[in-house]
């Protein structure tokens, strides 16, 4: 969640620019292709990970909504735009102690982070995956994106994946975090699977990611 007492969003009497209805892919498809227009968007949504990191109940009944505008960023990929969250590689919250480890190189804002064995990055805009707190300290209005990247052995994964749920997975001597603007990633033995807000997006040898900030305003 957003943190209490944290200034962020502006009040507002304008309509909305856009109504979208659906989950954070119908979200991320509202996101304009021009990087300097952050249309305001009225989210009746169903089961969006988003809306549940900034607090925004699901809108079914299509409640008034309280005049507060949003600034919300998105992750812009190779292979489409996420306002939530990509994930290379094995998904943590499905992470086995089958899954087997690839060579991975992951810089962000131009510096080396990791470069070696992991089975997972995880390039994170909101919070939540599933009923996992996935990246705990996500912000998906800071114009940052939280990086993280798993290269835990076999017998530790299972005890990772029960405090995925309370966001205590975190810190982990082998979970790399960090923040920045810009991410790119290479897989040095061969293509690896990529999800975006939840949907298979193939495989990939490498992937750029960038955040737009904003990249649309939420009416809530």
């Amino acid at each position: 969640m957003i943190k209490p007492g944290e200034e962020w969003g502006t009040p507002t009497t304008a309509t909305p620019d856009v109504v979208v209805r659906g989950d954070d892919r119908a979200l991320a498809a509202a996101v304009p292709d021009d990087p300097d227009v952050a249309p305001l968007v009225r989210f009746l949504h169903d089961g969006s990970e988003l809306a549940r990191a900034v607090g925004l109940a699901s809108s079914a009944a299509e409640e008034p909504a309280r005049g507060i505008a949003l600034p919300i960023d998105a992750i812009v990929t190779d292979l489409g735009t996420a306002v939530n969250l990509v994930v290379v590689g094995s998904a943590p919250v499905a992470l086995r102690v089958w899954h087997r480890s690839q060579r991975l190189s992951v810089t962000v804002d131009g510096r080396i982070v990791h470069d070696g064995p992991a089975t997972s990055v995880v390039v994170a805009n909101g919070q939540f995956s599933g009923t996992a707190d996935l990246a705990p300290r996500g912000h998906p209005g800071d114009g940052r994106l939280e990086v993280q990247v798993y290269a835990l052995r076999p017998g530790e994964r299972p005890a990772m994946r029960r405090r995925l749920a309370t966001g205590t997975h975190l810190p982990h001597p082998r979970i790399t975090t960090t923040t920045g603007r810009s991410v790119q990633i290479t897989a040095r033995d061969g293509a690896v699977p990529v999800a975006v807000d939840g949907r298979d997006a193939g495989r990939v040898e490498r992937l750029s990611a960038s955040v737009r900030h904003p990249a649309l305003r939420l009416l809530i």
